[in-house]
């Protein structure tokens, strides 16, 4: 039998333990409703051997994940790396109402085929960062379907329409008349009761998703349950370094894109968020952090923390040697304004053998956005023929030619008849 004073050091050990671990969970977190409440969560989980259960809910609207998504999904991984399990909640039902968070109008409901086919997509990506082993992937149909009306009016007398009015979006449309639906009241009730279903012990999501997860502490509460922590990230900046990151916006990364267009993106990160960039969307320690902090304070030329930071990142996605030939192409492409060894191949169909001919292939490829773009291009310089400016669409292209296209773009030129 232990003695009073190896309990007393036990305890001990195990709040020094909760301290750590809530170190690195609070590394980067723009706000934590129940702060105090985690740290015995901690503990009784270190006492106990039970890990916490940590929530996330996807709205399955936009599979595409960027970097901006991992924000979160990256503090998980640390977290299951501490030794919690993570509970994926795929928003089927809830989906069919859509998420308002943010939304100036209504947002248009999902299909069934539409959600099944984006979670799929969003579970082959999702685990490319968490750890499969420690993650359960739910559908909140599952219990959604099954509750009576009863219950959903219960749900709906736990809060009142002036609270759900505080809400910005809501508060916004209300106030320019614009269209508020009865149904979208329901998407927080219903994302909250997800909450109580599984006993979630934290809850993590963006800044613009905190009514929704306080929303699911409220629920909680009303239960009778211990109430689940909140743990809200930050938004991240793209590469304009202003908007919040965005397919639709162009200035994203991300995290299935080849490693070569990985790494030179993140060499474009503006230098004033490389700091933000290290803390949100890697995995290192806050001391380490603190080291990034200190190089860039030394006065440091920030290309070679960009460097780090790009290596850090695209080796989280891709293995190691597609990590150094991406380093190796952004060197001699853009560093040394070298032709780079490896380069793509565009096969050209053509009886001309002129730049003319290219335009529709690279708007096909993605590399220019049309022919007006391809014009603007080469008025300004910005197309190169084996490493030299041409300025004609007439110019004569060979098989074997290299394009420079833009300040971006390498493509090497296969010539087939049409």
């Amino acid at each position: 039998m232990k003695t009073a004073n190896e309990r007393e050091l036990n305890k001990e050990q195990v709040t020094e333990n909760a301290k750590k671990q809530m170190r690195i969970i609070l590394k980067g977190v723009s706000q934590i409703v129940g702060e105090e409440d985690l740290l015995i969560k901690l503990e009784r989980s270190l006492k106990t051997g039970k890990p916490l259960t940590i929530k996330l809910g996807l709205d399955p609207s936009a599979p595409d994940i960027h970097l901006g998504h991992t924000v979160v999904l990256r503090k998980i991984k640390q977290m299951q790396d501490l030794g919690h399990q993570a509970v994926i909640i795929i928003g089927d039902l809830t989906g069919r109402i859509g998420d308002p968070s943010g939304k100036s109008k209504g947002r248009k409901a999902l299909t069934d085929r539409e959600i099944l086919e984006n979670a799929k997509t969003y579970q082959e990506q999702i685990f490319r960062i968490l750890d499969p082993e420690k993650t359960e992937v739910r559908y909140n149909g599952e219990w959604l379907e099954l509750i009576t009306l009863e219950e959903v009016l219960h749900m709906a007398a736990t809060t009142t329409v002036a609270r759900m009015l505080e809400r910005e979006d809501f508060k916004n449309r209300y106030t320019n008349h614009i269209p508020i639906g009865l149904h979208e009241f329901f998407y927080p009730l219903m994302q909250a009761y997800d909450s109580v279903e599984i006993k979630a012990d934290l809850e993590l999501g963006g800044t613009d998703q905190t009514f929704n997860i306080l929303m699911g502490r409220n629920l909680q509460k009303e239960k009778g349950m211990e109430q689940q922590v909140a743990l809200f990230m930050p938004i991240l900046e793209g590469l304009d370094g202003v908007e919040k990151m965005s397919k639709s916006l162009g200035n994203y990364i991300g995290v299935q894109e080849n490693a070569r267009v990985m790494f030179k993106k993140i060499m474009e990160v503006p230098d004033f968020l490389i700091l933000k960039y290290f803390e949100l969307t890697t995995d290192i320690t806050p001391d380490e952090l603190n080291t990034i902090h200190s190089r860039l304070n030394s006065g440091e030329n920030p290309k070679y923390l960009k460097l780090d930071l790009a290596r850090i990142i695209t080796g989280l996605y891709h293995n190691p040697e597609e990590t150094k030939a991406a380093e190796k192409y952004f060197e001699e492409a853009f560093s040394k304004k070298e032709i780079p060894q490896e380069i793509d191949t565009m096969e050209v169909a053509t009886n001309q053998n002129n730049l003319f001919d290219t335009i529709r292939p690279l708007v096909e490829r993605g590399v220019v956005k049309s022919g007006s773009d391809m014009r603007r291009l080469l008025e300004q310089g910005g197309i190169q023929k084996n490493g030299t400016k041409i300025n004609s669409l007439d110019e004569v292209i060979q098989t074997d030619d290299i394009l420079k296209i833009g300040k971006k773009h390498f493509i090497k030129i296969r010539l087939t008849k049409s």
